[in-house]
């Protein structure tokens, strides 16, 4: 009965060693996926933040492409009546009037002989040339709206697995907590056993993702 007595006494220091062990890693396991949680959901609030500035940008300069374009068409549109009317001078003053940026497109055009050739392109608009910067500023903003947002997801993911990482570790101090409590030590044992495997796998996983520890 003494040997056996001993036996257990050695075991349930075993397991009370172990248990100890585990709450202390466990512990500290919890505190950092906690904080790189935390880490994660600011890095994703400072990208979304990004892509609805590069969104605002975008429509900003969207807005712009459009006045730009209907002032364009306002004043080709009273060059084609002059033109059509033979008033060359006011023509003239028409044609010296146009942006910078729709005269390539203006002079493409014209040398497609539109008024004799009915196959011609039906305005300047029509050409390649025709290119705001405007536009293509708003291009590239939507472009970098959506790059930001998805790497915003991405953050977001990111955040929603180290919470997970957090429940596992808890789970596994839980289990390292009761195996104190009980008094069978193959009880204990078993569940301790339960509390490391736990704590293995979990560690295991959050070892793989990505860590963030920018300032």
């Amino acid at each position: 009965m003494s040997v056996a007595r001993q036996d257990r006494s050695t075991a349930d220091r075993r397991i009370d060693t172990i248990a100890a062990v585990l709450l202390a890693v466990a512990a500290v396991a919890t505190a950092w996926s906690s904080y790189q949680a935390s880490r994660w959901t600011g890095e994703q609030a400072k990208t979304f933040s990004a892509a609805n500035a590069a969104r605002v940008e975008s429509t900003r300069s969207s807005g712009l492409a459009n006045a730009q374009t209907q002032i364009d068409v306002a004043v080709f549109t009273q060059w084609v009546d002059a033109r059509l009317r033979n008033e060359a001078d006011l023509a003239a003053f028409y044609e010296e009037r146009f942006r910078a940026e729709f005269q390539p497109a203006f002079r493409a055009w014209l040398r497609t002989d539109p008024f004799a050739d009915p196959s011609a392109p039906p305005s300047p608009f029509a050409m390649d040339e025709y290119q705001l910067a405007a536009t293509q500023e708003a291009n590239e903003l939507s472009a970098t709206a959506e790059a930001s947002a998805e790497l915003a997801r991405t953050y977001i993911q990111r955040a929603t697995n180290y919470v997970l990482g957090v429940v596992l570790f808890a789970t596994s101090l839980f289990f390292a907590g009761i195996s104190t409590k009980l008094s069978s030590t193959r009880l204990r044992g078993a569940i301790l056993g339960v509390g490391c495997g736990v704590f293995v796998l979990a560690a295991s996983w959050i070892a793989t993702l990505p860590i963030s520890l920018s300032i």
